[in-house]
């Protein structure tokens, strides 16, 4: 049976991270409280077996598996866009790997390299609204 958005929405992300069992665990938490306080819109529940931000659609989701490292996937959401634009995002790091002109995924090796490029997360979350909202 799916889960309910309200049991998401009312501590079930809470729920899943206290449940997790990851070795970079601090760092996706953090991470989690840095996007959430991105954008006092941002919404979050889980998708893919991982907690999911969203506005109207999902729009960054950590990828959890495997567990070597912390990973986002900047998305549009869960359907295909019929003619899909290009985004960007400044990536001075070179944290990213592009999947298609509208997705892309962030990986970090540790809980330390998610305190260090937090703000990057950051920035990088608000463009992607940014860009989303265009």
């Amino acid at each position: 049976m799916a889960k309910s958005k309200s049991r998401a929405k009312a501590g079930g992300v809470d729920d899943f991270m206290a449940a997790l069992d990851h070795p970079h665990k601090d760092g996706v938490d953090r991470l989690r409280r840095a996007i959430k306080g991105a954008d006092s819109r941002i919404e979050e529940e889980i998708k893919w077996n991982a907690p999911s931000f969203k506005l109207a659609e999902h729009f960054v989701t950590f990828k959890l598996h495997p567990p070597t490292a912390i990973a986002l996937v900047f998305h549009t959401g869960a359907k295909p866009l019929a003619a899909p634009r290009k985004f960007a995002l400044d990536d001075p790091h070179k944290l990213l790997k592009w999947a298609a002109q509208d997705r892309c995924v962030l990986t970090l090796k540790s809980a330390d390299d998610a305190r260090k490029y937090e703000k990057d997360v950051v920035a990088m979350v608000r463009a992607w609204i940014r860009q989303l909202e265009e």
